[in-house]
């Protein structure tokens, strides 16, 4: 069996502390990409996952601003730009 990389297993972390902040961190930042990815999946307006319930998702959002912050008064009526078929 080839040796292993030095940082690689537990006994060489131990002699190299300075490669656990490293490893923490890219961990945090792969799982905060994994999580960001799936709230993406889940919450965006954009994505359907059920064709039977929802077929055209895209007219439930049109008469609704699909913003995160507006300075302009939406309380009124919108007019949406898209197409009606």
């Amino acid at each position: 069996m080839a040796p292993r990389m030095q940082g690689m297993t537990i006994a060489s972390l131990k002699k190299h502390p300075a490669l656990i902040p490293l490893y923490a961190f890219t961990f945090l930042g792969c799982g905060g990409a994994f999580l960001y990815t799936i709230r993406l999946a889940v919450r965006s307006p954009e994505v359907s996952w059920s064709k039977t319930k929802n077929p055209e998702p895209w007219n439930e959002f049109a008469d609704k601003q699909h913003k995160f912050y507006s300075p302009l008064d939406t309380s009124g009526k919108i007019e949406c730009p898209a197409p009606k078929y």
